[in-house]
């Protein structure tokens, strides 16, 4: 249920943008997100077609760039991607790890269209 927020967050966000730069309409709108956050796209997509219907964010076209998790061993060092579930150093089998990439969550960027434009 938290991509409703998450989801209210992005269109608040971007609208804010969009305002600032006097857009029409906002056309397409970019999205980094880890694999190792809890975010879902289907949720966040669901809700956005709700929740946009009625701003200039209409039919904007929602793009997710997925970033993989990747791990860093506290014992040896070693970096590796996560292919699914949490699994010890392939290295060295510890499980002293540190998360290094995969938690990303951002509005990377927005395309907007307006007056100047036409």
């Amino acid at each position: 249920m938290h991509e409703l927020s998450v989801t209210e967050a992005i269109l608040k966000t971007t609208i804010k943008y969009a305002q600032k730069e006097r857009a029409n309409r906002v056309t397409d709108i970019y999205l980094v997100i880890g694999d190792l956050s809890s975010i879902v796209d289907d949720c966040i997509q669901f809700y956005w077609e709700i929740i946009s219907k009625d701003t200039i964010c209409k039919n904007a076209k929602l793009h997710f760039d997925r970033i993989p998790g990747k791990m860093k061993c506290l014992d040896c060092e070693y970096e590796y991607n996560l292919k699914g579930e949490l699994i010890p150093c392939p290295k060295c089998a510890s499980l002293n790890l540190k998360v290094i990439a995969g938690t990303e969550f951002n509005l990377d960027s927005i395309k907007i269209e307006n007056d100047e434009e036409k």
